[in-house]
Formats: structure tokens, C-alpha cells, sequence
């Protein structure tokens, strides 16, 4: 018989355009939120250049944040700290700040500010910016080139992330798979194992993030995730109280798989199978919506618009995911490993899995509008490109689900299941005949042996037999296999399906822990809305060593630049000899380029006023940001040099 695969029906199409329509309806529009924090302001700002130092040194972010008396440093230009370590909450209303005081008599010159914190949905976040006293100048400070959260412990905490939300798919998956599709697969020892496989994956997971949120948090360093300060620290936050919660919650879910692969296995009463069904059902719901309650608590959900609706659908959400794709990897198994799973079995998970995409397009949209907000957000940030990444894989997997539901429609029930006796029967025969074909007439004699006294042969004998026995089953299952074509066309596309739902798990994954596209266009807004970033209260001033190479070609030049801001300026150059004195050189002339905005260099020629002084006067900045100043000082007809400082002008 010759076996097609079957067409991709009208009805998907129309649901993807269904969908689509209802993305688009609340995209359009969406209303901002928070979550996610970012840093969106600051005082002073970034690159500001101030008169006098301040009194303390302040950040705002878009969500509330977890602040310790480290989470702000100050450092002057050798790298010593400039704060006083007291931490100042300065949050008024929904305005989220908090600032560090500064130690009195700071001298001039160029402050790098370093803060790491915790945003709301547990995800850590870091930065650093300079500001300067008086005028900027040379620092010893090195900003940080590893983000919060990144390196050898972000990896592996990331790698955790994704095996807890794959190990809680198939622990919850697969139980529902067996209560509500395929109550005989609680005895089938595959399935067994991939179940209680999957809370093992949970649960070491879930131990592993715990050790290792506190250098994922703070140092990035692995040996602090024995820290025991530090774990005491983190079973105070509210992503450990989470972890400690699913960790509590999964001994329950250790009884629910000893009861359903116990228990409800043995139970040969239909009454009172059902009866047991019925309380596993309750009681596994709720031990699963508990477990998927652990993430809606602590991350994206917890925080910004709708908390309260938010976190119910982050749930739903959840089980809808894992009965899905849980409940398709245990069918996985049982196709490749038990080929008698009944059609009506497959039929009733395909029912289960219809209804899993249904509750996640619904809560998908709703998720979709509270993280990205906007069509800009959807296309020009690294959350929305991934969520279309992920609209885009689960448009694949509804398209081989729907491949595989036409394939159930043609499938053929297995044979019946024989007896204990019978197959046993059957085993010794087909040996028998296996062993004929081979011409091993010892097999034979084994088979005719145990078909007669099973119970009279030596060990070393039964274990060959056994071995035999197991090979005579493998070929067995192989060629009923091999005679279904239905069924095998049924298992590559639900292996097509369950390797797309491992690419679209670790989308998922990376999407949890990136900052949501709506935040981060907030963040971008609030920057813009705050102005350029360096407006000096006094005339700026720079110095730039210089030599020639000749005669009297050693010196520096003094540039002051008043007021220093957009418009129009005075500048005056003082050219000064290695002790000091003025310096008569024959020509000085000054060039300003803004190489972010490809505006110039802006030629000045500055007229000599005195011996070492050059003025010009009406000097026009053009437009805010960092420009870099070029100096080219002549001191002999053939011994010239340029030399240049890029410095902030608002």
C-alpha cells in the first residue's frame, strides 16, 4: 500500500490569521508598562562635566529594584572610593530612585559611578557611567566588561533555567497524558521512566539555581555559590522563597508519580480506577499550577500592569506548555518504545493538545501586549525580534501537529494483548522459528525447554534465555512497526514535532530572561527626554601636551572653551613651555568634529592676542554630544604636531 502524507487543512490558516488579526488589535493599542527595570536617568548625568561636587549621587529606573549598601560605588580617578556606602531611598510616589552620598572635599577630575542591582522579575541588571569635577581627566577606573549575570555562572544558570522548564513540561505533561489519554500507560515501564525522569531534571535544576543565584546576583564568581551568607541571603528574596516554594512543592509531586505508577497502576477495578483518577487529577492540578505559580510569582508576570491578571494567565500558560509539549514527548516514547498505544489514546491527546494551543494563543496575545506594547518594540528590540522568532516556530509546530493529526485519522488499532500465558507461548515459538531460520538448533532446545518446564532450567541458562526472549521481542516490535506505515509515518512527524518544541523551549527560555521591548524603549525614551548628557556650569578647560620634535617643540596647550554648550562659544588657547612660561609659536589652529553625527571637522583659526595666547571669538557648537577637539600647533616652519580630546558639550 501506498502512503501519503496527508494536506495541511484550510482551518490552521485560518486560525494563524485569526491570531495574527488579534496581535495586531492589541499591539496597536497597547498602553506602556514596566518591567524588567532599566536605568533611566541619573544625577549627575552621564558625561556631565559639574562646577562643584555634589552631595551625593543619584539613579532612577523604570521598576522597583532590590538595593544593597554595595549596589552603588563611587570611584575617583585612582579607583578609591568617593561614596560614603549609605544607601538613600528617594522613591516619591512611582518615581523609583535611590542615591549614595559622596565624601566632602573631593578634588577635580574625571568619577566613574558602578551600580549593579535586582530588578522585580529576578533578573539582575548592571552599568557604569563618569561624570567630572571641574574638568574631566585622566582615571585608573576600568569599567566592568561582563554584564550582571553573564560569564561561566550565567551560563550555567541559564542552562538550569531551561532544564527546570523542560523538566516541568514532561513531569506534568506526562501525568496528564496518562490520566486523561492513556490510563494503561501507568504501568508501562518507558513511560515510568521518562516521567520520574522529568522530576528528577526539575528538581536537581531547581537546587542548582539556588546555589548559584547569589553569584549570579553579585560577584560572578562559581565558588560563591557555597556561600552560605549568601544563600541565607538569597532564601530572603523573592526569587529564593520561590525556588525554596517549587522545591517543597515537588516532594508533593513525588507522591503524586509514586500513587499513579503505584497504586493506580495495580488497580484492576474499573470503579474504583476511576475513583483514584479523579483524586490524582485534583490533586496533581493543583501540586501543577503550584509549581508554574513558583515562576509567575517571582519573574515577568509579578511586576508591572495587571499583576493580578497577569500572573493567573502566566500560569495557565504554563500547564497549557507543558501538557502540550510534556504530553508529546511521553507519546514520543510510547511510539518508539510500546507500539501497541491505542488510536483512541493518540486521539485523545491530539483533543488535549487542540485545546493546550487554543489557552496558549489567548494567553501568548495577552503576554505579548504587556511585554512589548508597541509595532517599533516588536521589530526594533531583542525581546520582540525573539517573540517573533518563537511566533515563527510555533506557526511550524502547529503545522506538523496538524500533519500528525491526519495521520491518526488513519490509524489502525494494534492487535489485542495476549495473555501472560500466550505470550509466552508465542515468545517460544517465534524463538523456535527464529532459531530454525538461523540453523542454531541450541536456541531451539532452549525455546522447546522453556515452553515445557520454564522453571527446571539452570541460571546461566535463564539468562540466556532471557537475553534470547528479548531479542525475539525487539524483532517482534520492530516488524509490527515496519507493517504499520500509518504508525510509522505518525512517529516521524511527532519526532519532527518534539524536535521543534526543544528549539522552541530554549527561545522561550532566552526570552524569559531578556528585558521586555516595551521597557526597553522606555528606558531609550526617558535618555532622550532627559537631554544631552554634559551641560558645564563654567567654561570647560582641557589640557593637551604636545611636541614637535625640534626646537622648543615641547609644551601644552590650555584650551578653554566658555560656556562650553551648544551655540555660540569663546575660545582661548594658551600655549605654555614644559615649566610653564609662555611659548610664541607661529601658528595655532583648532578643528571640532562630532563623528557620531558626521559633522565635521569644523575648521577655527584663533587670532594671536599675546605671547602662548591665540583667542576667537562666536565659536559655533552646532548640536549637543561628544566632540573631539583637534589642536594643531606649528613651532618651526617644518616641526608640527596635531593633538586631540574628545569632551561633552550639551
Amino acid at each position: 500500500m501506498t502512503t501519503t502524507a496527508p494536506r495541511l487543512g484550510t482551518a490552521l490558516g485560518r486560525l494563524l490569521i485569526l491570531a495574527a488579526v488579534l496581535l495586531g488589535t492589541l499591539l496597536a493599542g497597547a498602553a506602556p508598562a514596566s518591567a524588567h527595570a532599566a536605568l533611566t536617568g541619573s544625577n549627575p548625568k552621564d558625561g556631565a562635566v559639574v562646577a562643584t561636587a555634589p552631595k551625593e549621587v543619584n539613579l532612577t529606573f523604570s521598576e522597583q529594584v532590590a538595593m544593597s549598601a554595595d549596589s552603588i560605588r563611587v570611584l575617583d580617578p585612582a579607583g578609591r572610593r568617593a561614596d560614603t556606602g549609605e544607601m538613600r531611598d528617594l522613591c516619591s510616589g512611582s518615581v523609583v530612585r535611590y542615591g549614595v552620598g559622596l565624601r566632602a572635599g573631593l578634588p577635580d577630575g574625571t568619577y566613574t559611578v558602578a551600580w549593579q542591582t535586582v530588578s522585580a522579575d529576578s533578573h539582575p541588571i548592571s552599568g557604569a557611567f563618569t561624570f567630572s569635577i571641574g574638568a574631566p581627566s585622566a582615571t585608573s577606573v576600568a569599567l566592568p566588561d561582563q554584564t550582571a549575570g553573564g560569564g561561566l555562572v550565567g551560563a550555567l544558570y541559564g542552562i538550569a533555567r531551561y532544564l527546570s522548564y523542560a523538566g516541568f513540561a514532561v513531569l506534568v505533561g506526562g501525568g496528564a497524558f496518562v490520566l486523561a489519554c492513556w490510563p494503561r500507560g501507568a504501568s508501562v515501564r518507558p513511560v515510568q521512566q521518562t516521567v520520574v525522569r522529568g522530576w528528577l531534571t526539575l528538581t536537581g535544576a531547581t537546587l542548582v539555581m539556588l546555589l548559584l543565584r547569589n553569584p549570579y546576583t553579585g560577584s560572578g564568581e562559581l565558588s560563591d555559590a557555597f556561600d552560605l551568607a549568601g544563600l541565607k541571603a538569597v532564601l530572603e528574596t523573592k526569587t529564593g522563597a520561590a525556588l525554596t516554594s517549587r522545591l517543597l512543592l515537588l516532594g508533593a509531586a513525588a507522591l503524586f508519580v509514586a500513587v499513579l505508577f503505584g497504586a493506580y497502576a495495580r488497580r484492576t477495578d474499573p470503579k474504583e480506577k476511576k475513583d483514584l483518577a479523579f483524586g490524582l487529577g485534583i490533586g496533581g492540578t493543583v501540586v501543577a499550577a503550584g509549581i508554574a505559580g513558583t515562576w509567575a510569582l517571582a519573574e515577568h508576570a509579578s511586576t508591572g500592569i495587571q499583576p493580578g491578571i497577569a500572573m493567573p494567565v502566566d500560569i495557565l500558560h504554563l500547564l497549557a506548555v507543558a501538557a502540550w509539549l510534556g504530553g508529546l514527548t511521553v507519546l514520543l516514547v510510547a511510539l518508539y518504545r510500546t507500539p501497541s498505544v491505542e488510536r483512541a489514546a493518540v486521539e485523545r491527546f491530539s483533543k488535549v493538545a487542540f485545546g493546550s494551543v487554543a489557552v496558549l494563543a489567548a494567553t501568548g496575545l495577552y503576554q505579548s501586549w504587556r511585554q512589548v506594547g508597541s509595532w517599533s518594540a516588536l521589530t526594533g528590540t531583542r525581546y520582540g525580534q525573539l517573540l517573533l522568532v518563537k511566533i515563527g516556530l510555533m506557526c511550524v509546530l502547529l503545522g506538523i501537529a496538524w500533519i500528525s493529526r491526519r495521520w491518526i485519522q488513519r490509524l489502525a488499532d494494534p492487535t489485542p494483548a495476549e495473555t501472560p500465558d500466550e505470550a509466552e507461548a508465542t515468545e517460544a515459538t517465534e524463538a523456535t522459528e527464529e532459531a530454525e531460520a538461523t540453523g542454531a538448533t541450541e536456541a531451539t532446545d532452549e525455546a522447546e525447554e522453556a515452553t515445557e518446564a520454564p522453571d527446571a532450567a539452570d541460571p546461566e541458562r535463564a539468562a540466556q534465555l532471557a537475553r534470547q526472549r528479548a531479542a525475539v521481542a525487539t524483532a517482534r516490535r520492530k516488524r509490527e512497526r515496519d507493517a504499520d506505515p500509518e504508525r510509522s509515518g505518525l512517529r516521524r512527524s511527532v519526532l519532527t514535532e518534539a524536535a521543534v518544541a526543544v528549539v522552541l523551549l530554549a527561545v522561550t527560555t532566552v526570552l524569559t530572561s531578556t528585558e521586555p521591548g516595551r521597557t526597553e524603549e522606555q528606558a531609550a525614551r526617558g535618555t532622550a527626554a532627559s537631554g544631552p548628557a554634559a551641560v558645564p556650569d563654567r567654561p570647560v578647560d582641557i589640557r593637551l601636551p604636545f611636541d614637535t620634535g625640534g626646537v622648543d617643540g615641547k609644551g601644552v596647550v590650555r584650551l578653554s572653551l566658555d560656556p562650553g554648550r551648544v551655540g555660540a562659544n569663546a575660545l582661548h588657547l594658551y600655549v605654555e613651555r614644559p615649566n610653564g612660561k609662555p611659548l610664541d609659536v607661529p601658528e595655532i589652529k583648532v578643528a571640532l568634529t562630532l563623528e557620531a553625527k558626521d559633522v565635521g571637522p569644523l575648521p577655527v583659526a584663533p587670532d594671536r592676542i599675546q605671547t602662548g595666547h591665540w583667542s576667537a571669538s562666536g565659536v559655533q557648537i552646532p548640536m549637543p554630544g561628544e566632540w573631539r577637539i583637534q589642536v594643531t600647533v606649528r613651532t618651526s616652519d617644518i616641526d608640527q604636531t596635531t593633538i586631540d580630546k574628545n569632551v561633552k558639550i550639551g
